[in-house]
């Protein structure tokens, strides 16, 4: 790990014995972020990108969700649930 051709470090934040972090401030205005937004954390490979969330993503979110109750019996419970 270290540093990765390309990418440029903006800013760095220590975590909390509660693996907390706070959002620096650099990110903060980059992103938009205001108190009580939402970010999205995606691993892609050993790198994490944060975004703020859109309206549409949690729009995606609630409507997939829906889908998903089929995948929610005791069969499924005891086939996949140690997993």
């Amino acid at each position: 790990m270290g540093y990765t051709a390309g990418m440029e470090t903006l800013a760095r934040a220590k975590l909390t014995k509660k693996y907390q972090a706070t959002v620096p401030e650099e990110i903060r205005k980059a992103l938009g972020l205001k108190a009580g937004d939402v970010v999205i954390y995606e691993l892609v490979g050993s790198k994490v990108f944060v975004r703020r969330e859109l309206p549409q993503d949690r729009e995606y979110l609630e409507a997939i969700s829906k889908t998903l109750s089929e995948w929610d019996s005791e069969e499924d419970q005891e086939a996949y649930g140690k997993l």
